[in-house]
């Protein structure tokens, strides 16, 4: 990715968000939480009258990310929810799209996790620790949405992504929403959790 190039992104929100060199201060919560909202993952092959966005599997994932670790502090929490926010301006791509586009992906995704991360009070990059439990809380979201709806088997699903514990997931269930009803329970949980910080 040549660094010289720019790529502008126009937000709602009136920011102009430089995709090859974000700034914090270019960053909105309402920018974010819209975009995720209309971001499908699973490239929209899911189950249901309305998409799974992004940003409905980031409020999944913050959830089991706390219930994995009930004492982890509120500004990790606070990662766990915004774990995907780079994908609110370069979207989701499934694995398998992520590993043929090579590097370059997942440095732009580095950039702007930074900034979004500098933008809420977070550290540029995470702990290993922190972003390893993370990641576990992800896989179980992953296995929870291939098994509900994504149609994929149980013994599939575990194949890709383990075998969560039941005990963490008896009482969860993936409801899709519109768009709309998700983004504005996004910010809310983002305003809870920095209300806390």
């Amino acid at each position: 990715m040549a660094l010289g190039s720019r790529a502008w992104q126009r937000m709602l929100s009136g920011r102009r968000l430089d995709l090859l060199d974000p700034t914090p201060v270019d960053i909105e919560i309402e920018d974010i939480a819209h975009g995720l909202a209309f971001v499908a993952r699973w490239n929209g092959q899911t189950k249901g009258d309305f998409a799974y966005s992004v940003a409905e599997h980031s409020l999944l994932v913050e959830q089991i990310h706390g219930r994995l670790n009930p004492k982890t502090p509120v500004k990790w929490k606070l990662a766990a929810l915004l774990h995907d926010a780079p994908e609110y301006v370069i979207g989701d791509m499934i694995s398998p799209v992520k590993a043929a586009v090579g590097a370059g992906y997942g440095e732009l995704d580095a950039r702007l996790t930074a900034a979004i991360h500098i933008r809420f009070g977070l550290p540029a990059a995470l702990p290993k620790t922190v972003k390893s439990q993370i990641k576990r809380a992800d896989k179980i979201s992953a296995w929870m949405e291939a098994v509900q709806i994504a149609g994929f088997s149980e013994k599939e699903a575990t194949k890709f992504f383990g075998r969560p514990n039941p005990d963490i997931i008896a009482d969860l269930k993936i409801d899709l929403r519109p768009p709309v009803a998700v983004r504005e329970s996004f910010v809310k949980r983002h305003e809870e959790l920095l209300a806390k910080l």
